[in-house]
């Protein structure tokens, strides 16, 4: 099993940026390929952002190229999303995901608990 704890979401104004953090814990969390993914009222969850285990492959929503970065620290484990030029549209929950299989784009093996980002116009 891997825990994962989000945190660093919160109420932003258009044009802010954020930096959100998920730590992992537990079995493979070291060697785990993790990612983003938000859910919206009323609208399905959706994928965000994915880096592998060794960080040398990424991806990204078209929605959010450009604007959001990913990254993480092994040493800590613990997976970072930048996210800048923060839109209205980007209001969601925030979940942490991770999966022992490369890509990430439309499944994980696990999930946290979400964080709040509210984007205000």
């Amino acid at each position: 099993q891997v825990q994962l704890v989000e945190s660093g979401g919160g109420l932003v104004q258009a044009g802010g940026s954020l930096r959100l953090s998920c730590s992992a814990s537990g079995r493979t969390s070291g060697n785990i390929n993790m990612g983003w993914f938000r859910q919206a009222p009323g609208k399905e969850r959706e994928f965000v952002a994915a880096i592998s285990w060794r960080g040398g492959l990424r991806d990204y929503a078209d929605s959010v190229k450009g604007r959001f970065t990913i990254s993480r620290d092994n040493a800590k484990n613990t997976v970072y999303l930048q996210m800048n030029s923060l839109q209205p549209e980007d209001t969601a929950v925030y979940y942490c995901a991770a999966r022992v299989a490369w890509p990430l784009v439309v499944s994980y093996d696990y999930l946290g608990q979400g964080t709040q980002v509210t984007v205000s116009s």
